[in-house]
């Protein structure tokens, strides 16, 4: 498993809908929009945040998404799982793990370790800390004089190449 794209647009947009005040309700076009990310893919994003329970899905006029707790009381650890399932560094760590090296076996030790420090960090740090950290991609630009969008995505621009920021299982 790793720590993909999705899980960075839907921290991105948790982020944006921190900075709202607890209840608003708003659109993912404009959450997507303030983080300069694919509006119909944190939609779909929002959609496994709402069945996590993270958000909560209005419809119609005046619908958006809300937060269902309070920034402070989500974690990124539990929006990564929501997004990407169990962390996992390696497969013997795995719930139906079919290693079978488990028992005694030094490397499922040390990625158990690894694996523990990782969920640690995450299950610590709230949106709200990060929200208190981050700059929003449109106060970036504006701060920058920068203009166009943070990932590129129509079929004009460069795809850019995919950087693997944590790769937890192959």
């Amino acid at each position: 498993m790793q720590v993909t794209r999705a899980s960075e647009y839907a921290m991105l947009g948790l982020l944006a809908l921190s900075r709202r005040p607890a209840g608003a309700v708003e659109m993912v076009d404009v959450l997507a929009h303030e983080e300069g990310v694919p509006p119909l893919f944190l939609g779909k994003i929002f959609q496994s945040l709402s069945r996590a329970g993270i958000v909560r899905s209005a419809r119609g006029s005046g619908g958006g998404f809300s937060l269902v707790r309070t920034p402070s009381e989500i974690t990124v650890l539990e929006v990564i799982e929501a997004v990407e399932g169990p962390i996992a560094l390696q497969r013997c760590l795995e719930t139906d793990s079919d290693c079978t090296h488990r028992e005694g076996c030094a490397l499922c030790g040390l990625f158990s370790e690894a694996q523990d420090r990782v969920k640690e960090v995450f299950g610590r740090t709230s949106v709200a800390e990060l929200t208190r950290r981050h700059t929003s991609f449109v106060e970036h630009q504006s701060r920058t004089a920068q203009t166009g969008p943070k990932h590129p995505r129509n079929k004009t621009e460069a795809k850019p190449k995919r950087s693997k920021i944590l790769k937890l299982s192959s």
